[in-house]
């Protein structure tokens, strides 16, 4: 059975968050926890709280054991962007690109 968590508009680009996704991808919840409170990075704690509640949502939803469950699928993907203008030189401007994320990680217990 299939259990998932998405967290939507993290104020983090995709791209620094792919890199802590993909070394939890097909571990144990369990131990991607602990892989993830060793990662000194923001977007794992990000990564962290989202999978939090991929597990509580697996015990209270559908009644499965914590121990049991696997990271099917992480994924993070690109969300809307902020776009902004910075001051440059001569009266012009130049484009900022506030990047954000979703996170999406699946849960199964096969």
């Amino acid at each position: 059975m299939e259990v998932h968590a998405i967290t939507r508009r993290v104020r983090m680009s995709p791209q620094k968050m792919r890199e802590v996704v993909r070394q939890i991808q097909g571990l144990q919840a369990q131990t991607a926890l602990a892989v993830l409170a060793a990662v000194p990075r923001k977007s794992a704690r990000w990564v962290a709280k989202t999978l939090k509640s991929a597990i509580a949502n697996a015990e209270n939803n559908k009644q499965l054991k914590p121990e049991n469950l696997r990271i099917k699928e992480a994924v993070a993907g690109a969300a809307p962007t902020l776009k902004r203008f910075t001051p440059k030189a001569r009266g012009s401007a130049g484009p900022v690109l506030k990047r954000s994320c979703h996170i999406r990680i699946v849960l199964s217990d096969e």
